[in-house]
């Protein structure tokens, strides 16, 4: 306390604390609790500063969560998933609201009448189904590529190689070996809405070391999927993979599960660095990761299409996959064309394709609920608000249609145009109405104002009732008490705190009039 008292003025206009005199450190408040109330000829004989403090910060606790004022607050811009994540020390909020081009804030109502319950996996028949094929995998699409790669809807992917003479693309490096930017045009994505197709010409390039490598580029595309919950999957696929082209031989396709994302470098040369997992990064071995299998004498979860003197074009598939000790895995292919292609003809290709991908998992899954949105939130986030619908406008009259009695009966929370929210506290989020995507969103909350030393911080109208919570709470909690002692502690812990809503109700007679005046009330002075 003499600290505030003696401090030179000087060092508070220049320093960051300002307006910290109205406060007091709960650490300040324990001191002072065991100078002034603990010790002999006191109610309280011996006290441990361990007991004080924990009751101190219980009394913080309680006060902050309808006697302190809420200065706690978030202000962020709307995402178009239309989610808020709560503050990591949210407990309630005590307003929620979008400000708007003057910085004004407009009120967002809860909405009641809607919410994000779990989505529960059905058949087709809507019974509960604990398993079945790659329709429950909610994230899992584009298996028998229809449509173009899509990272934002279905399959990451490697992109084709346009040679420019550049190398890398876009350095302005001249490629030795290609000084006048010939164009060698790969293709890598699906072909006609019927499969994938990796279409590769040769290249050469000259390291800094001089050595002259001709080869064909590595392409891969890989695909996230969520295996919580599920011990064993299947996997299968149709590749082909041609047969010897003169000076290219052995082209292959892989089709696995890795535990990490497919090589987005497509040179074999640019990226031969270590071993993981027994798999070699670079070279004829793009996308390592697959995870470990023993259904195949490679020991990892892939199968592969080689071709030879003749096509590999059979259906493939590894089987009891475990993936019980991941929670996401990635369904990876790879496509490519090992060894030195010096002997390719100039224009001629090596083309791969794969189709009929299919991911299944075995047995139970052991939990009904699906990972996906509900049908109930997608619903609400997709509707246009009621409030921001002008079709029973019309423009011709002076008079509004839905001022001619259609609001009779309309809920006060639906009659603003501000738009809505409601909080998902299962999840952690807090889901708004489509009418607030890229609007400035401030949720002001109250917490339980826990934290560090300096975070832990009591305003003075509050500090006699801090005392009289802590007095109380190490009287009731001891033996051979006297009730009447108890209960008199526990009046003045309630008529203290009470006290202290009062003063930091902070109620001013000049804004009270103030607001009679808006009223047009005559205020007789």
């Amino acid at each position: 306390m003499s600290d505030y008292l003696n401090r030179n003025q000087k060092d508070y206009y220049q320093g960051n604390n300002y307006g910290d005199y109205q406060f007091t450190s709960l650490d300040d408040i324990i001191n002072q609790f065991l100078v002034v109330y603990v010790g002999e000829q006191k109610v309280i004989g011996k006290a441990s500063r361990t007991d004080v403090a924990f009751h101190a910060q219980r009394a913080l606790q309680e006060l902050s969560f309808d006697t302190f004022k809420s200065i706690k607050s978030q202000e962020i811009v709307l995402p178009p998933s239309l989610t808020m994540i709560l503050p990591h020390d949210y407990i309630n909020y005590t307003n929620v609201s979008w400000a708007d081009g003057s910085g004004i804030q407009r009120i967002l109502y809860p909405a009641s009448k809607t919410s994000n319950p779990f989505s529960i996996n059905q058949d087709e028949n809507g019974n509960y189904d604990f398993g079945g094929d790659s329709g429950g995998f909610s994230n899992f699409n584009n298996e028998f590529f229809q449509t173009p790669l899509s990272a934002a809807n279905d399959w990451s992917s490697t992109n084709a190689k346009i040679n420019t003479g550049e190398d890398p693309p876009g350095s302005g490096q001249t490629n030795p070996t290609n000084p006048n930017g010939a164009t060698t045009i790969d293709f890598f994505n699906t072909s006609g809405g019927e499969n994938l197709k990796a279409v590769i010409h040769k290249e050469t390039f000259t390291n800094n070391s001089q050595t002259t490598f001709t080869f064909g580029r590595h392409y891969s595309c890989w695909q996230a999927v969520d295996v919580e919950g599920i011990d064993e999957i299947n996997l299968s696929g149709l590749g082909l993979a041609p047969a010897n082209v003169t000076g290219a031989s052995g082209a292959i396709v892989r089709l696995g599960i890795s535990r990490t994302k497919g090589d987005v470098v497509t040179h074999p040369h640019k990226n031969t660095g270590p071993s993981l997992n027994g798999q070699t990064y670079g070279s004829a071995t793009k996308g390592p990761n697959f995870i470990p299998y023993d259904g195949n004498t490679a020991g990892r979860a892939y199968m592969q299409w080689t071709g030879s003197g003749v096509i590999d074009n059979i259906v493939k598939s590894i089987n009891s996959v475990d993936v019980s000790s991941y929670n996401q895995v990635f369904v990876l292919v790879t496509m490519f064309v090992p060894g030195d292609l010096s002997g390719l003809a100039d224009g001629a290709n090596v083309t791969l394709r794969l189709d009929n991908v299919r991911l299944s998992w075995e047995g139970d899954y052991n939990n009904l609920q699906s990972k996906q949105n509900s049908t109930t939130w997608d619903r609400y986030k997709g509707a246009t608000p009621s409030e921001n619908q002008t079709d029973d406008y019309n423009y011709d009259s002076d008079t509004y249609d839905l001022n001619t009695g259609k609001r009779y009966g309309l809920d006060p929370q639906h009659s603003q145009a501000n738009g809505s929210f409601y909080i998902d506290n299962l999840r952690g989020l807090i889901n708004f109405s489509s009418n607030i995507s890229g609007k400035t969103v401030i949720l002001k909350y109250i917490s339980d104002s826990l934290g560090t030393d300096n975070e832990m911080q009591v305003h003075k109208f509050a500090q006699d009732a801090i005392y009289k919570h802590i007095m109380y709470s190490i009287l009731s909690t001891r033996a051979n008490i006297p009730e009447y002692v108890v209960r008199r502690y526990k009046q003045e812990k309630f008529a203290a705190t009470r006290q202290a809503k009062l003063r930091l109700s902070n109620i001013k007679l000049e804004e009270i009039t103030q607001t009679l005046r808006g009223k047009s009330k005559w205020i007789k002075h």
